[in-house]
């Protein structure tokens, strides 16, 4: 296997399944680049098993390039064997880019320039400011996807291309990351948020469409891109999108209540139909706070986090039937259904401390 040095400087990691017509093409152009900087550098192709050629080709095309490939079985997925590659590389500088010829490789040494810059934490290849693009053969679909994909990240990173595949990363600054859990393909944005990258360096590039091979960017990917972007949401705004989560919850549980007392009221008189029907509103929010808000504590005793849970609303409780009981016998005799409403909301705020204190205070690794 050809060696530039035993010390690269950069590691181009490159993920690649089904991708050998397009690495016979791709290896070539990035050992070129490698020239840009005096310990040179080497190219790490992380293999997710697939028998189409690409372990051969790696071999016979290692005796005339700094190329390797490192080979995963079992479960496949672009942002864990980027993962693997960055473990596995020597360099200090990490740049990592598609296997489908999208990325051009001639930008690697813009990208690691970038990094020069001791301010700059990463640096990427945008298809969003002057002088990027993508070809003319996007179709509409295809381009409103990648903006609503680009808003959504927007949130977490206030940059023109969140969504950047083609990156370039020092390893300090990846060391440096916490809780590394990526869902689906995006592994550039986990990165971003996690390494708390201040100063993205945003490099122009032309984005191409892939020569050879079918394209990943599946459905079932893109649903892991929303389910990612929820998850960032949560690392960098924890507080804010537990409350909303919370309230969301909530949200559902007023249906539960006031479907509940609407139909109580038939048989019972208010005073009990209202102590019921927030009884049962109360067992829905747990159910599905225990799944959804503070999922993290789902593995917890479900007997006992649902005592503490009716416990620590309690209050809560008591406060929303207070209120809806003097809000219906005084001022809004003809209108349970608002003094309910009323209780509910005076009774929301004290519900979401108490819990995430007591009932779910098992804390994320």
């Amino acid at each position: 296997m050809a060696h530039e040095s035993d010390h690269p400087e950069i590691s181009v990691i490159i993920p690649a399944y089904k991708e050998a017509d397009n690495l016979s093409h791709l290896i070539p152009q990035v050992a070129q680049q490698l020239h840009c900087r005096d310990g040179g550098g080497e190219i790490i192709v992380v293999y997710d098993e697939s028998g189409d050629g690409t372990v051969e080709l790696c071999r016979d095309l290692g005796a005339s390039y700094p190329v390797r490939i490192v080979r995963r079985k079992g479960k496949r997925g672009l942002s864990r064997a980027v993962l693997r590659g960055t473990q596995e590389a020597c360099g200090k500088i990490l740049v990592v880019m598609d296997a489908d010829l999208s990325h051009p490789p001639a930008r690697i040494p813009d990208l690691v320039a970038a990094l020069d810059d001791e301010t700059v934490d990463m640096a990427i290849g945008s298809r969003y400011v002057e002088g990027g693009g993508t070809e003319d053969t996007w179709g509409v679909l295809r381009a409103l996807n990648s903006r609503i994909a680009t808003l959504m990240a927007r949130p977490l990173v206030d940059i023109a291309d969140p969504m950047a595949g083609f990156f370039a990363i020092r390893r300090t600054t990846l060391e440096a990351a916490e809780r590394l859990n990526p869902v689906g393909y995006k592994i550039g944005l986990e990165l971003m948020v996690k390494c708390h990258c201040q100063n993205i360096k945003e490099v122009p590039i032309y984005f191409r469409n892939r020569k050879f091979g079918e394209s990943k960017l599946t459905f079932g990917e893109q649903l892991k891109y929303v389910w990612h972007v929820l998850r960032l949401m949560d690392y960098k705004y924890e507080r804010w999108t537990c409350f909303l989560k919370f309230c969301l919850v909530g949200g559902t549980g007023v249906a539960v209540d006031l479907l509940s007392l609407w139909m109580l009221l038939k048989l019972l008189p208010f005073v009990l139909a209202r102590a019921v029907a927030i009884w049962l509103a109360m067992s829905w929010n747990f159910i599905w706070n225990r799944k959804f808000t503070f999922n993290y504590a789902s593995a917890g005793s479900i007997p006992r986090q649902y005592v503490m849970f009716c416990g620590s609303c309690a209050v809560g409780a008591v406060l929303n039937w207070g209120i809806s009981v003097a809000l219906s016998s005084t001022i809004m005799v003809s209108y349970p259904m608002i003094s309910a409403i009323a209780g509910i909301i005076a009774g929301t705020g004290f519900n979401y401390a108490f819990n995430r204190k007591w009932t779910f205070s098992v804390k994320k690794d």
